[in-house]
């Protein structure tokens, strides 16, 4: 009997030490990531003239000392080391070396900027070390075959340019569309999506296709041209300045046409006062995230936690800037990703948990819009509300629309 407890004593000591030994060996790190901590790294704007961008940065240093006061990531404290680039592409070059050759980070966070973000794509990819949730909405960061090691974070231009298509065939199926865009990119990235979901048809409902050179000091002689072509939608891929200008001349010619605009241009401050509030009346939008300084979202449970935050991490921020509910919602997407990851902190696993996303829905997003990903798509958000601009605020209005074929 002596014996036999023996032998099961024998047992059950190799189980435990083969279990704690199998809990050890289920650990496992890439550089920048330990028992104790993970190292973060970030580029960002906060000089130069995107510098009004430099806040992000700011939202996601206070976000992940939130996390690192409660207790970090499965017991691992965030290591933040944001620099400032300037959004100039060579000195975005110099400070990524930095992070990934000095300071040694286990990745690269929500960077800003397309051609800042486009200098460095290559050596990311080719050193292996996750560039991910970009700040930029360039579609090319959804192109895992040829950049397994890149991917944004908001809707890109091309999925904004898909949901309104969707939405003038929905709402105007015999539309005579005119196309006002940025020969740049931004423009180009845009009219590509409306033709993705116009397919056939995009003869028959395009009117007019126009483009503007950025160094243009007035477009009111393309608006003038366009309302000469009969078209009843005017959609308008501008930015800022060139939005402003186009609705001042469209109410000046008295020109009524379904207006549907960029959510690049829709500050309120920077377009559509200036443009004129009756002007803008009726001109259509969308997006992706609650306006914090909205009192819709007021009794909300996600703007509940989000005003938390910044009562305790950011007092005295401007909550209308939309720069803050963006940085939370891409900070907690982050935070989620790592938690996913558990004790197999590498590099290529993070990667692997950022495109398995399944219906995560972030504090700061409209209700319905959710994050997903797959091996084949790196673009976490493919969703939009349709907004309209009514007596001199955004309302939103409608159903959640989806960039997918189906959606």
């Amino acid at each position: 009997m002596k014996n036999k407890k023996r032998v099961l004593l024998a047992a059950a000591t190799a189980l435990t030490l083969l279990s704690v030994q199998g809990a050890y060996a289920q650990k496992r790190y890439d550089t920048g990531a330990s028992d104790t901590e993970i190292k973060i790294g970030n580029v960002e704007a906060y000089s130069g003239p995107a510098s009004a961008y430099g806040v992000i940065g700011k939202t996601e240093e206070a976000y992940f000392k939130m996390i690192n006061d409660q207790g970090g990531i499965n017991g691992r404290k965030i290591n933040w080391i944001s620099y400032d680039d300037g959004y100039s592409p060579p000195k975005t070059v110099e400070q990524v070396r930095k992070l990934i050759e000095s300071d040694e980070v286990f990745l690269v966070f929500n960077a800003l900027g397309t051609p800042t973000q486009t200098a460095v794509q290559k050596y990311h990819n080719a050193k292996k070390i996750p560039q991910l949730f970009l700040a930029t909405g360039a579609s090319k960061w959804n192109d895992p075959q040829n950049f397994p090691w890149t991917m944004g974070f908001q809707p890109s231009y091309r999925v904004e340019a898909r949901i309104f298509a969707k939405y003038i065939l929905k709402e105007k199926p015999d539309a005579k569309v005119a196309i006002f865009y940025a020969n740049d990119d931004f423009g180009k990235d845009y009219l590509a999506g409306i033709k993705d979901v116009f397919g056939d048809k995009a003869s028959k409902l395009i009117v007019a296709e126009e483009s503007y050179e950025t160094s243009e000091p007035s477009i009111d002689s393309h608006i003038v041209k366009l309302k000469g072509t009969g078209a009843d939608v005017f959609v308008n891929i501008s930015t800022p300045k060139f939005a402003a200008q186009a609705i001042k001349k469209i109410a000046e010619l008295e020109w009524k046409p379904m207006h549907l605009m960029t959510d690049v241009s829709v500050s309120i401050g920077a377009v559509m006062k200036p443009a004129g509030l009756e002007a803008s009346e009726g001109v259509l939008s969308a997006g992706y995230l609650k306006d914090a300084s909205d009192p819709q979202w007021k009794d909300d449970e996600g703007m509940k936690k989000f005003m938390a935050f910044i009562d305790k991490y950011m007092p005295g921020a401007n909550i209308s800037d939309a720069n803050l509910v963006y940085g939370y919602a891409a900070a907690q997407t982050m935070v989620q990703v790592l938690k996913q990851a558990g004790d197999n902190l590498t590099r290529e696993n993070v990667m692997k948990q950022a495109a398995s996303l399944k219906d995560f829905a972030p504090d700061t997003l409209i209700p319905g819009i959710k994050i997903n990903t797959s091996p084949t798509d790196f673009a976490p958000i493919e969703q939009l509300k349709m907004w309209r601009f009514k007596n001199g605020q955004w309302e939103l209005f409608g159903p959640i629309i989806s960039a997918e074929p189906s959606g």
